[in-house]
């Protein structure tokens, strides 16, 4: 039993580790790996509108990608970039918390 409680307190701990609470009109830097950007959110009357701009790191050429979404309470959008043949994938989820948006990423 006490071990079963140690291991979920670990599991909790390292999940909130990676995930930061974002803040209204504030951009908040995004990578990926072979795609970074930058997200922010702003309060509309329907919900918490998140604005994500993508592009690919290897390309200046490259024409960034804009993903909008607007979260209603304890909803959640996420991005992923397929991993290599030998590498992780990558993922960013955008949490929607009472009034407060939360960005956690992995795989990078």
């Amino acid at each position: 039993m006490r071990l079963l409680a140690l291991t979920s307190l670990g599991l909790a701990l390292a999940t909130m580790a990676g995930a930061s609470e974002l803040r209204p009109r504030q951009a908040h830097s995004l990578d990926l790996g072979p795609v970074r950007g930058s997200a922010y959110y702003t309060i509309e009357k329907d919900g918490l509108r998140v604005v994500a701009t993508l592009a690919p790191t290897d390309s200046a050429a490259a024409t960034p990608l804009r993903v909008v979404t607007t979260l209603a309470s304890d909803q959640v959008v996420s991005f992923s970039v397929p991993g290599t043949r030998d590498g992780a994938a990558a993922s960013v989820a955008f949490s929607r918390r009472g009034d407060r948006v939360e960005v956690a990423s992995t795989g990078f």
